[in-house]
């Protein structure tokens, strides 16, 4: 594994100052740390003298009772993930299982597609003629207001394809209006053209953005990096790794024997960026990107990349990139508007943490979730290693500056011990506040052998944004606030949402490893209002991505991204929600294109979808 470039030391000390009250209230924690396994332990933090947090002092508010119920059964949903495992523990079997809401039938309402993985070559079920797992394709018949219901229609689709999967990226590539899939896999990646009809092309050869057969793909998004109206398409690598590589390395763990490996046992990947030329046709220009970042010592790739933001992080009308790392520092790209990017992520203070470590960084998402300027990006890290939220300071246009604040935003402690993979912000109950979930679940079947009161299921963590009422913006929501089903132990990965039912309100659906997915229904009735706009670019690509609305309500101005990539190898719907709470009452509605064109809406319906097209 290629070593880490020392930190800036003025960074990391500036970021220390600014996270003073952070460290506090960790040493008053430290003592709770449950230790990880199979990755470095967390550092320790230095001893302090115990203070109080210092948060404003309030009445606590009460948590809403939102109720998600799991419905993957009544929604005829059958789908089981396939990891190919026998026993060997080869690393990519624990790393896969991502998930997309999309509508590919464009009938308006969100279908599913989850990502399998497949059988090794050298399996016997192959030659027993076992029937070999494939991509699944779910078509969303949920009426308005009824039961919920998707029927498999993957036979015959096209999709109905052997891959070993790991993610998937959803986008118009070639703005016929029907979006098209992109899945990332160890071995080539498959861009699959949407026909129409339920019918899907492979055209990757044509296309050429397959990749080398040796890499392990994983987060990919699309994103128009040039602002030319056509998306592109940035793909990152986890490590670099093989069935042979993997034997050779053997991790064992002492009392379990064969477990899977570290990622710091594997050198590093490079990403890969594909600029749309249009017909159908891509080009490579990773090389020139300034995406491809080495170690200087060595010249391997850094870069381990489980999950990607992309997002405008300097307001400059051109979309930026932050990559989640696992084991090494975290990068973030600014667009440099000539096709190249400058990484930045030491000097923003996204790279480590406040101690200057690298963490396990799995999951992903960006917004701004106090509805203001302020950019938080949080980040689901591995066990004893808390969430991240790096929240932007008042600086300079043209300067980024991120403290990791997610200790004294509630964000951060109660998520200590478990193994976050899926991560994203979304507004469940329809306050107008974004609340954050995250998907849980261990790599080790036989942790609890070894390491008591850790498990291999882990049930997922609902944090809802109090707006800082109650001192810190997030506080953690238990069963009675959110039903027992949300909560159910398992072996999480990849996670989104959408409102599938037509409610108004988001539902969420989790992916396991060797497992059945979990689709929850938000069953909310806090007679909450609420709008929905589906944004149709012109000049801009066509799915509006990378597109901002934001809607002034009540004293509040909620800005929102149409963007699907999100937490962990998955993608959300493009539809934008934002809650109003009650009474209803809604000011005005602006939407600022990319490349920074801005334009007042009018006419948008409460409790309505409302279709926004670029003039």
């Amino acid at each position: 594994m290629s070593p880490e470039p020392p930190a800036d030391d003025a960074v990391i000390a500036r970021a220390l100052r600014r996270s003073l009250a952070v460290l506090l209230v960790m040493a008053v924690s430290a003592g709770a740390v449950v230790l990880g396994i199979t990755r470095r332990p967390a550092p320790v933090a230095p001893k302090q003298t115990a203070l109080a947090a210092p948060l404003p002092a309030a009445a606590p508010v009460p948590v809403p009772i939102v109720k998600f119920t799991d419905v993957t059964a009544a929604a005829g949903i059958t789908f089981r993930h396939s990891n190919g495992a026998r026993g060997e523990k080869l690393l990519p079997e624990t790393m896969g299982g991502g998930v997309a809401w999309i509508d590919f039938d464009a009938d308006g309402d969100p279908d599913l597609l989850f990502i399998n993985s497949t059988f090794w070559p050298d399996d016997p079920r192959r030659a027993e003629g076992r029937p070999v797992p494939t991509l699944s394709l779910w078509r969303n018949d949920t009426l308005r207001g009824g039961a919920p219901k998707f029927t498999d229609v993957t036979a015959g689709s096209g999709l109905d394809v052997e891959i070993y999967g790991m993610g998937a990226a959803c986008g118009d590539f070639d703005n016929d209006g029907l979006v098209d899939i992109f899945v990332t896999a160890v071995g080539t990646d498959r861009l699959f053209r949407n026909l129409g009809g339920g019918k899907f092309a492979d055209v990757t050869v044509a296309a050429g953005v397959g990749g080398p057969p040796e890499a392990w793909s994983t987060a990919a998004t699309w994103l128009d990096v040039d602002n030319d109206g056509d998306l592109d398409l940035f793909v990152a690598g986890y490590v670099r790794w093989s069935p042979g590589l993997d034997r050779e390395v053997n991790n064992q763990l002492v009392g379990v024997g064969r477990a899977y490996g570290r990622p710091w046992n594997f050198p590093g990947a490079l990403p890969r960026l594909y600029r749309n030329d249009g017909a159908g046709r891509f080009t490579d220009v990773s090389a020139a990107s300034g995406l491809q970042i080495r170690n200087p010592a060595t010249g391997l790739p850094m870069a381990k990349t489980l999950a990607v933001a992309p997002i405008d992080l300097n307001q400059d009308g051109f979309m930026d990139l932050v990559v989640a790392n696992d084991t090494v520092q975290n990068f973030v790209f600014t667009n440099r508007h000539d096709g190249t990017f400058a990484e930045v992520g030491r000097e923003s203070g996204i790279a480590f943490d406040p101690y200057g470590q690298a963490r396990g960084a799995m999951g992903i998402d960006a917004a701004r979730f106090r509805n203001d300027e302020a950019l938080g990006i949080a980040i689901g890290n591995f066990a004893n290693e808390m969430n991240a939220l790096y929240v932007s300071r008042p600086a300079a246009r043209d300067q980024l500056l991120f403290t990791d604040e997610a200790i004294t935003e509630g964000l951060g402690p109660a998520s200590r011990q478990l193994l976050k993979f899926g991560l994203f912000f979304f507004d469940y109950d329809l306050d107008g506040r974004l609340d954050v979930l995250t998907a849980d679940g261990h790599l080790e079947e036989e942790v609890e052998k070894i390491q008591a009161g850790v498990r291999y299921r882990q049930p997922a963590q609902l944090f809802w944004n109090a707006g800082g009422a109650t001192g810190a913006t997030f506080v953690p929501v238990d069963a009675a606030h959110a039903g027992t089903d949300l909560f159910q132990p398992l072996v999480g990965r990849g996670s989104a949402y959408a409102d599938f039912d037509g409610d108004g309100d988001p539902d969420v659906v989790i992916t396991q490893i060797g497992g059945p997915p979990v689709l929850l229904r938000n069953d909310q009735q806090l007679s909450h209002h609420w709008i929905r706009l589906k944004l149709i670019g012109r000049r801009a690509n066509r799915d509006a991505i990378g597109t901002w609305a934001t809607v002034k309500a009540d004293g509040k101005t909620m800005a929102r991204q149409v963007m699907p990539t999100r937490s962990y190898l998955s993608q959300s719907e493009l539809v934008l929600t934002f809650g109003l709470g009650d009474p209803a009452r809604m000011d005005e509605v602006s939407v600022s294109w990319p490349g920074g064109r801005t334009h007042k809406v009018t006419g948008v319906a409460i409790d309505r979808v409302t279709e926004v097209r670029e003039p």
